[in-house]
């Protein structure tokens, strides 16, 4: 398997980590990810990326069963509002495609938030940066390779 961006950061920095490579089963959805993986969903987490009033991207991290309260979001990195940017503005700013988005080795850094309930589970999955790859680390390890805040920010 072709290592990718994340991969690579979490093997410079010595982190143990897991790859789990679903590719074959054609499925993108969190859930359904969650399911194939046989793990709480809980903590499976997908990766957003939006567009502040200030024209500033952030990255907001959400279990795959939640969905991002817009206006939290905003509230956590200071914004009046955010806007999830289109899909085809993803590859251009983060160097990942839709599906595939890992909050690690994005092509540009964002201010990069999860939500708190990470946290409350010691493992942590998230895209591999390909679709049909996932990350499965330790969340106590994140904090070695991403500058990131926590807050509350599903509905």
């Amino acid at each position: 398997m072709e290592k990718t961006n994340p991969m690579r950061i979490l093997d410079r920095a010595k982190i143990q980590y897991v790859v789990h490579d679903y590719t074959d089963t054609g499925m993108v959805a969190g859930l359904d990810v969650a399911n194939v993986l046989g793990e709480d969903p809980a903590c499976v987490f997908k990766t957003l990326v939006t567009q502040g009033k200030s024209e500033k991207y952030y990255v907001f991290v959400v279990p795959v069963t939640n969905e991002l309260d817009l206006k939290k979001a905003a509230a956590s990195v200071g914004e009046k509002s955010v806007v999830m940017i289109p899909s085809k503005e993803l590859l251009a700013n983060t160097g990942y495609v839709h599906g595939g988005c890992s909050p690690l080795g994005m092509k540009k850094q964002m201010r990069t938030t999860i939500d708190t309930s990470a946290k409350d589970h010691t493992r942590f999955y998230v895209s591999a940066g390909k679709v049909g790859l996932q990350i499965e680390m330790d969340f106590a390890d994140l904090e070695k390779v991403l500058n990131y805040q926590l807050a509350d920010i599903v509905r």
